[in-house]
């Protein structure tokens, strides 16, 4: 694998949401990442289907299938830790303990290990042992609250926030910071990564301005950001498609005002602090941009310092001209799909691998671990672990 974290290798405790998210960060970036699949069973219905590891978020990485809680399956999972530089797991607290593959078990074998761990709620706490998910975690760090129409519930940000954002981003950067730290010290640490932590961080800003006196904290749609302010705030066109519109700052809000025509209209005039005409300058705005068409605005705002992007849906992001020219989007196997990111210069990260099979590298890793091919064979009889049908079982 290309990118800078080659020559990383990472094993993943096959899980849902912010830890193959996280995965797939550092695969993307070059890790080698061996994820440790459970033997598959039949059924589940269709949200199991659903939320199988086999989507875009899984690619890059090769799939052992074990059954750890044969002792056979669980010195297996132990050995490919001991040969890892990271291992990430997202159960509760706990239950990597009683599965054997807790920290003191894993780096026992391999002081070195960066070990993180994926929670909801984090490691401890009165809500440690809680079931929940995205929307909850957001809910307690006052994220959740500040989002949506005042008049309505909060709006649900889809899971970027929780999952994704304070949850596998801040795991992969805590497993890089820590794999870091790693080779000065000579040891591994554990890093627990919390979604209801993750997402107040990403809340400082907020956080800060209302120190300031500059953000309500405690009503929604009053402030700059959440959709109160007319400059920044999404518009309903002739056509029924939206625009987004940003111009915070003073020049490019002029800007705008000019391009669009209403530069000399009074009730734009106001100020566009004054906070008490922004009802009134929100309304005049709407109005004035259900006029055109989203392609009309496109074609006279795009490109300009107004800080106007059209808002496509996930069936035309992709065929936007920056997308394209960036390569922001890839297209494989009949799916679109996002590309790596960030970018790098030295060491650029190419796309890895689709989602692999459950099973589908198990034999190659059992030979890689020392396993004799008849060894494997009567590990696979036994239930131990598994191998894809039709996988030859080469490792990436």
């Amino acid at each position: 694998m290309a990118g800078p974290l080659a020559g990383v290798t990472v094993v993943e405790l096959a899980g849902i949401g912010p830890g193959p998210f996280a995965g797939m960060m550092l695969a993307d970036m070059g890790a080698r990442v061996l994820r440790v699949d459970r033997i598959p069973q039949p059924g589940g219905g269709p949200l199991a289907a659903m939320l199988r590891n086999d989507a875009i978020v899984d690619r890059g990485r090769e799939s052992i299938a074990i059954n750890t809680k044969d002792p056979r399956g669980l010195e297996v999972a132990l050995d490919l830790a001991a040969r890892a530089d990271v291992l990430i797991e997202g159960f509760r607290p706990g239950v990597a303990e009683k599965l054997g593959l807790g920290p003191d078990a894993v780096m026992a074998r391999n002081p070195r290990l960066v070990y993180g761990r994926m929670t909801g709620w984090g490691q401890s706490g009165p809500l440690a042992q809680a079931a929940g998910h995205d929307l909850n975690y957001i809910a307690i760090s006052g994220a959740l609250h500040a989002m949506g129409p005042a008049d309505r519930p909060p709006a649900p940000p889809l899971n970027l926030v929780g999952d994704y954002g304070g949850g596998g981003m801040l795991l992969a950067l805590g497993v890089v910071a820590a794999l870091f730290e790693s080779r000065t010290s000579g040891r591994g640490q554990v890093v627990d990564a919390a979604m209801s932590d993750g997402a107040a961080l990403l809340m400082a800003a907020q956080y800060g301005l209302m120190a300031k006196g500059a953000w309500d904290g405690q009503q929604r749609e009053t402030n700059f950001l959440d959709g109160s302010a007319p400059f920044y705030a999404s518009y309903e066109c002739a056509d029924g498609r939206h625009i987004a519109l940003g111009p915070i700052e003073p020049q490019f809000y002029a800007e705008l005002l000019r391009l669009i025509g209403l530069d000399d209209d009074g009730a734009m005039r106001a100020g566009q602090w004054s906070q008490a005409d922004w009802p009134a300058q929100k309304a005049r705005l709407a109005a004035h941009l259900r006029t055109r068409t989203r392609d009309d605005w496109c074609a006279l705002l795009e490109g300009t310092d107004a800080c106007f992007a059209p808002v496509l849906s996930m069936r035309e992001a992709p065929a936007h001209p920056h997308n394209v020219a960036r390569g922001t989007f890839v297209q494989r196997a009949g799916a679109t799909e996002p590309a790596p990111a960030p970018r790098f210069d030295r060491t650029p990260a190419e796309l890895p691998p689709r989602a692999p099979a459950i099973g589908g590298h198990t034999a190659g890793l059992l030979g890689e671990l020392g396993h004799a091919p008849a060894d494997i064979d009567a590990l696979v009889a036994a239930g131990v672990v598994f191998q894809a049908p039709g996988s030859g079982g080469a490792a990436c």
